[in-house]
């Protein structure tokens, strides 16, 4: 067996052809993979905590555990495998539907919104442009709703399946509506990194359509941004910029090792930038923002994220802080999603 778990230790034997591991615990390429010399690797690892790894050969090129089948959610490797330190506690509103392929969570009884695919020819970032309108269940023209633009949008969508956790959610009376739009990115280092242009790409671009087609609504107070990583990164800083725009912020993970220095060219600085936005918040607190805020603590942004949540405290800004015990990934994130939503859209 490759991996085994008694208590808080972790013991994962390697396969052929393993010179190393590579995971949460060494933030993956950011430090040095722990070497095996052909012997087990023995960690110990907080309660609860689902955990994410790879094998890596002599080249340093990461391959999945052939031993264990526990995939994660992942939309961007294949090679990642997980274990869990005991049970990782999975937010009871996805209700055992944590692991179904999308489309396959609900009961038939939960009602279905819609969501309409839209492409167009970005002006403000060149290039083809791609994303969804979701309109819940409940949608009318003649009410207006409040609305979200998400980044990385087809992974929220697809990975996250956030629309259908709003459904589940709305059949159990748990929160009021709201219309999600779930924008991709292109060149999400250049876009999401501390780029003033971001704002620009959405009040142009993306919001017109969405406007012009859908009763939502137009005051900050009903507009949200909402993102994980470099999208919760951009998410905060262009709503902080723009509070007569936008009143609420999600972020999941938030990328706070960031300044305006850290980026040369298309290269950018996650690892030893500042936190410059954590820095500067003091000199302008973002006052009229509603900001849900959580991060894994297995993972390298972990300190910034608690540094973000205490200036926000110290501000007295209105906000929510929760931690989840695993990774920069997507268990994390898809496991925040709840509280999040109830926290932006729960009833009174």
């Amino acid at each position: 067996m490759s991996v085994s778990v008694a208590g808080t230790t972790v013991t994962f034997s390697p396969p052929a052809g393993a010179v190393g591991l590579i995971g949460d615990f060494t933030d993956w390429y950011k430090r040095p993979a722990l070497p095996t010399a052909g012997q087990d690797i023995v960690l110990t690892l907080p309660r609860g905590a689902w955990v994410e790894y790879a094998w890596i050969n002599a080249e340093r090129r990461a391959f999945a555990d052939p031993d264990n089948a526990q995939r994660s959610l992942n939309p961007w490797w294949s090679y990642p495998r997980a274990v869990q330190v005991g049970e990782y506690p999975f937010h009871p509103l996805w209700a055992g539907k944590f692991w179904q392929p999308p489309g396959t969570a609900h009961g038939t009884d939960i009602p279905r919104g819609k969501a309409e695919r839209i492409t167009w020819e970005g002006q403000v970032f060149a290039g083809k442009r791609r994303g969804y309108i979701y309109t819940p269940p409940d949608y009318t023209p003649e009410r207006t709703f409040p609305v979200y633009y998400i980044q990385d949008g087809v992974a929220f969508y697809r990975t996250g399946r956030l629309a259908e956790l709003l459904e589940m959610a709305l059949h159990l009376r748990l929160i009021d509506s709201a219309v999600l739009v779930f924008v991709e990115p292109l060149e999400r280092n250049e876009e999401y990194y501390l780029n003033d242009l971001y704002h620009e790409f959405l009040l142009q671009e993306v919001m017109p359509q969405v406007e012009h087609s859908y009763s939502v609504s137009r005051e900050a107070s009903g507009r949200g941004l909402w993102g994980a990583s470099l999208g919760g990164l951009i998410s905060l800083y262009t709503a902080w910029q723009h509070p007569e725009t936008y009143g609420r912020v999600v972020s999941h993970s938030g990328c706070f090792i960031a300044a305006p220095e850290g980026k040369q060219g298309h290269e950018i600085n996650t690892t030893t930038a500042r936190e410059w936005l954590t820095e500067t918040l003091p000199q302008r607190p973002p006052s009229t923002l509603n900001i849900s805020l959580d991060t894994g603590t297995l993972e390298w942004l972990t300190a910034a994220n608690r540094r973000m949540g205490a200036t926000l405290q110290d501000l007295g800004i209105l906000h929510q802080y929760r931690e989840y015990p695993s990774g920069h990934n997507w268990v994390t994130w898809k496991n925040a999603l709840p509280e999040a939503l109830l926290y932006m859209q729960g009833r009174a």
